[in-house]
């Protein structure tokens, strides 16, 4: 069994048991809490909303993880900080100016994270490492409530940390992970798993983090 994190996306349980299913994830032994904040725009779906990381936060000391997929998230930040986020990854293709923005997490007291749509290539990215903690590869595309894993996605993992710049950085693997995959994905090199049904289905949320831990 691999040394790996994971960290359930509170988009995929049913929203009126977010409390009960966030006591079931900490007794799971998960490692994050992942939150998915989107605009509508940037991804054709909104799922949460601000409000609920202030209302989860006297929930758990487990670290927020919390995901923007929109365009020009800097004047969220602040707020996001303020209602109990601990790391923040913004999109590559939605920040003009990503040094800017990492700098405005870092600043505010979080750990930055940049992310990439399974299209985008990894840039060079030397000019923003002092920023940066960790790295998102989105491994589906936001094409509806069933998107398909795209493994050839992971070759970016594995080339990226042969990178002098990045890595030592905490790469995570964010979309279509389950029990049937997470080994691929663990040996592609990643550090941390954002899971979304795959930690929710049936209810049985303990059984389903044990599964993905041994899978892994």
């Amino acid at each position: 069994m691999s040394d790996f994190k994971i960290s359930p996306s509170l988009a995929s349980t049913p929203l009126l048991d977010l409390k009960t299913a966030v006591q079931d994830l900490v007794e799971s032994g998960v490692d994050y809490i992942h939150f998915d904040i989107e605009d509508g725009s940037f991804v054709p779906v909104m799922t949460l909303g601000t409000k609920i990381l202030a209302d989860l936060r006297p929930v758990t000391d487990l670290p927020f993880d919390v995901h923007l997929m929109m365009v020009n998230p800097d004047w969220l930040i602040p707020e996001l900080i303020q209602d109990g986020a601990d790391r923040i990854s913004i999109h590559y293709e939605a920040c003009p100016y990503p040094r800017k923005t990492l700098r405005l997490i870092v600043d505010g007291g979080c750990s930055a994270g940049l992310a990439f749509n399974p299209a985008t290539p990894i840039p060079d990215l030397e000019y923003l490492a002092h920023y940066l903690s960790f790295l998102v590869i989105l491994t589906t595309e936001p094409e509806g409530p069933d998107c398909p894993f795209l493994p050839a996605v992971l070759n970016k993992v594995k080339e990226g940390k042969k990178n002098q710049y990045l890595k030592d950085l905490e790469w995570v693997v964010d979309g279509g992970v389950n029990s049937d995959n997470i080994q691929e994905v663990i040996r592609a090199g990643a550090d941390t798993v954002v899971v979304g049904r795959a930690a929710f289905q049936g209810g049985k949320i303990s059984q389903n983090i044990s599964k993905l831990r041994k899978q892994g």
